[in-house]
């Protein structure tokens, strides 16, 4: 692994930093503040301690020692005080502080081109960012840790450097002992167990790198055994139908033996501080003899050897944490540099500023010119020449066998993918030169793949946490649920599932496709496209639907894809989708007059179908 500059680890560092201070405000500043006082408290009580201990060596004076204790206490209730308040703040701020975290990936992940988020290497890189986060604490959690380290340090190197200068400028009377070369040699002593703790968290983290790489595995396929394939109700029937289970436990033998083998890392990491530490503890003994000899020849009392050797120790302390914090900045900002490649990723779709023409006669036209698209990285075209022209009012089916792209078509009208080749206009211009959010505002989509969330009935219909009852209401009638909406405990109040709530409600396949069409007619949109609406409904509630299609769709442009070319007979113009190409289009009538085209196939392949189930 290449190693990081000193001047890229500190740009990488402070970004680092940035981000913790837009996403947890307060936290960094806090834990700083909290640090700072903690820190310095102990060098308040060794000084403190050394002025009693001194006094009462000497002239014994009850007035001064009394005063001397007072402030103490003062100081160190002061401190204690501020601590707890400054704790309590900051406690609560961290328990967040994960969630926070999330919404760094989340608001990248819905920022991000919609076609990056079907790009498995990116969604490769943004899970390699998060395993290092949340697997490890690595990366932004690790730089909040050691906040504290970066504080404690620096007081403690510049604190001890103070109260220690009175220890060279005294004088025994000794010329040997008195000379400045000791100076150096206690500075070298110091230094030297600096560096070796160093030399040793090197080592440390050189061995704990590899052993990330190897672990980021052993923690996937522990999160998919344990969370997803025995934990997801969705899975559990397979598991138990195909017995999928040995399976399971196979690959969990293998992940004990790779555990196994990682042992042999985990005692390297332990033998390089060992080693260290007896470094750490000659260099001691070499300053604490000094400071004794020191004392010995009458160079100060006996409460400054208190002082010296507490604010020596804190002072080795120091210069080691300070050598164990660069080294280990190294690691977390190799983990930051993985979390800001990710976030660095750029938007390659162009975002216009023309403004979305307001028509209150909703007169809108969609033209796809010679449209052709195929995936990043891939040289297979998903559709090719699409050329088709529709308006406002009409109702368009889309029809296809499973692959044709049919769905593809959907997403690129949509402005989900941009084409390839070609252009999509709307009344004329390019809709890449729109505002963005503008142009997806004139759709309602309900696709096949939808999703709901545990929020309430209301708020999952208006997709908005504040919204209009009746309206709500009016749009659950229309799709169906009308019904089901009587019987709710809490009415649009009611929570779907139970992630949020425990008193929410679960609700059938049928029973969320209607409440996606509710969300549809809700946002109440030029252009409404159903994928499959009626997949999920039984005979009786599909029927409804399809009774009920102009009034639902009203003055909109409805389009329809469907796999049941009944629903074709409502729709005034179907477009026959085959290998990526519109090959038909017409009324159902005229496409199913055809007895040479790819609808007659596919409408009689349904009809013997049915009338096989049925005879």
């Amino acid at each position: 692994m290449k190693k990081m500059t000193i001047t890229k680890r500190i740009s990488v560092t402070m970004r680092g930093f940035s981000i913790l201070k837009q996403y947890c405000p307060g936290l960094a500043q806090g834990k700083a503040m909290y640090e700072l006082i903690n820190s310095v408290q102990p060098f308040v009580s060794i000084w403190f301690t050394a002025q009693i201990v001194n006094e009462i060596s000497s002239q014994r004076r009850l007035k001064t020692i009394l005063l001397y204790v007072l402030g103490a206490v003062l100081i160190n209730f002061i401190c204690a005080l501020l601590k707890s308040i400054i704790n309590h703040v900051c406690n609560e701020k961290e328990s967040q502080m994960w969630s926070w975290f999330g919404k760094v990936f989340s608001d990248k992940q819905i920022s991000l081109d919609f076609v990056d988020l079907e790009n498995a290497a990116i969604q490769h890189q943004r899970q390699e960012a998060e395993e290092n986060l949340y697997m490890f604490g690595n990366g932004l959690a690790q730089l909040f840790w050691g906040i504290s380290a970066l504080v404690r340090t620096l007081v403690y190197i510049v604190l001890s450097l103070v109260m220690t200068v009175s220890l060279f400028i005294s004088t025994s009377g000794n010329r040997f002992i008195d000379h400045p070369i000791w100076i150096g040699i206690i500075l070298v002593c110091i230094a030297v167990g600096g560096l070796s703790k160093s030399k040793a968290t090197i080592s440390e983290n050189d061995v704990f790198m590899e052993y990330c790489k190897n672990t980021v595995w052993f923690n996937r396929v522990f999160m998919f055994f344990g969370k997803e394939l025995y934990m997801n109700p969705e899975k559990s029937k397979d598991v138990r139908i195909y017995s999928q289970n040995t399976v399971a436990e196979k690959m969990l033998d293998k992940l004990i033996t790779h555990e196994r083998d990682n042992q042999s890392d985990i005692t390297k990491m332990a033998l390089y501080p060992a080693i260290a530490q007896i470094i750490i503890g000659l260099a001691n003994a070499v300053c604490y003899l000094f400071v004794a000899i020191k004392a010995l020849f009458g160079a100060f009392g006996v409460g400054s050897i208190v002082q010296y050797v507490a604010v020596l120790s804190r002072l080795g302390e120091g210069l080691q944490e300070l050598m164990y914090i660069l080294s280990d900045n190294e690691v977390y900002c190799t983990h930051l540099q993985k979390l800001f490649d990710y976030l660095d990723l750029p938007n390659h779709m162009y975002q216009g500023s023309l403004t979305v023409e307001k028509r209150d006669d909703n007169e809108y036209y969609v033209e796809f010119r010679n449209v052709s698209f195929r995936y990043p990285n891939t040289d297979t075209y998903v559709l090719k020449h699409v050329n088709l022209k529709f308006k406002v009012g009409e109702k368009l089916a889309v029809v296809g066998m499973n692959g044709s792209g049919k769905t593809t078509f959907i997403k690129l009208m949509c402005r989900l993918y941009d084409p390839t080749e070609g252009e999509i206009l709307l009344n004329g211009v390019n809709i890449k030169k729109y505002d963005y959010n503008e142009y997806m505002s004139i759709f309602s989509v309900v696709f096949q793949d939808f999703r709901l969330f545990s929020f309430s009935l209301g708020q999952n219909v208006s997709a908005s946490a504040s919204y209009d009852r009746e309206k709500v209401i009016e749009c659950l009638k229309k799709a169906g649920f009308a019904e089901r909406l009587n019987s709710l405990p809490n009415d649009l109040d009611t929570f779907l599932y139970k992630d949020i709530d425990a008193e929410g409600v679960e609700i059938s396949g049928g029973e969320a496709q209607k409440l996606a069409l509710a969300r549809a007619l809700y946002k109440n949109t030029p252009f409404i496209i159903l994928d499959e609406p009626t997949a999920a409904l039984d005979p009786i509630s599909e029927y409804e639907v399809y009774s009920k299609f102009n009034e639902i769709a009203g003055n909109k442009t409805a389009i329809y894809i469907s796999h049941r070319l009944a629903s074709c007979r409502f729709c005034d113009k179907i477009a026959v989708f085959h290998k990526g190409a519109i090959i038909q289009t017409g009324t159902h009538a005229e496409l199913v007059a055809d007895e040479n085209g790819k609808y007659y196939e596919l409408w009689n392949a349904q009809a013997q179908y049915y009338t096989e189930k049925t005879a």
